[in-house]
């Protein structure tokens, strides 16, 4: 396994990696599959720092697809309550390989690029099922991750492919890109012998900007203890330098 790569199951009971165009008029609909975007801000909940960017290389779909429509109350603007439809994906599973890379726009945090350090906080976080609690698109959708091996089990979709059209890929955030701008990301979604094999942001020919968005500023001591994370992790206790 390289240092700075983790795969993880995913598993939930229902989940909701909402398509924008259905969101227009209060209802949501479900992708059937889960973005790049959902997958990269589920990495970030197992374990994130400013020093590094996670980029997801690919994701098997394990069971059927299959989808259940909810009635959902909303509040109506001005008052009262309306009732929308929300479809969730029902019973998901998925197998997530990922890796981590140096965020390049982070300068200031060039000292806290330690490669062992991340990843084997990564790997304890993983087997904690995440630092932070997991969601499946939507904060309703409580999601469960665990360590695990990509060609694990059998996959209900091992022998076919799906092309799924195009779909949102995810956002470019200012201090990922050095952009002054948040901007959306689209792709042509393929599933092959049950396997999505995501294309990098920067390879993606298809975008749209929105709003004008500036970086937050990270100040080591104020705002972020990622160089203290040694000490406190207590994960190379008993590791001399020829084990790092």
């Amino acid at each position: 396994m390289k240092a700075n790569k983790i795969t993880f199951r995913l598993t939930g009971s229902k989940a909701l990696f909402s398509d924008p165009i259905t969101r227009v008029g209060g209802e949501k609909f479900s992708y059937p599959v889960p973005t790049y975007q959902a997958l990269k801000g589920i990495c970030e909940s197992i374990y994130w720092k400013p020093t590094f960017v996670w980029v997801v290389d690919r994701v098997r779909v394990m069971n059927a697809i299959r989808t259940e429509s909810r009635g959902i109350r909303v509040p109506r603007y001005g008052e009262g309550n309306d009732l929308s439809i929300y479809t969730y994906l029902a019973d998901v599973q998925y197998i997530v390989d990922a890796h981590f890379e140096w965020n390049e726009h982070r300068e200031n945090l060039a000292n806290d690029r330690n490669e062992n350090k991340h990843f084997f906080i990564a790997q304890r976080m993983l087997e904690r099922g995440g630092r932070r609690d997991i969601f499946l698109g939507t904060r309703e959708c409580q999601g469960y991750v665990e360590p695990c091996r990509f060609d694990d089990d059998y996959g209900y979709y091992d022998n076919t492919s799906l092309s799924f059209g195009i779909m949102v890929h995810g956002i470019d955030y200012p201090d990922e890109t050095g952009l002054e701008k948040l901007r959306t990301r689209l792709w042509n979604a393929r599933m092959e012998n049950g396997v999505i094999e995501f294309i990098r942001p920067d390879e993606c020919t298809m975008f749209f900007d929105s709003v004008n968005y500036s970086a937050k500023t990270f100040v080591s001591g104020e705002n972020f203890s990622g160089l203290d994370e040694f000490e406190k992790e207590g994960i190379f206790d008993g590791m001399d330098d020829k084990t790092l």
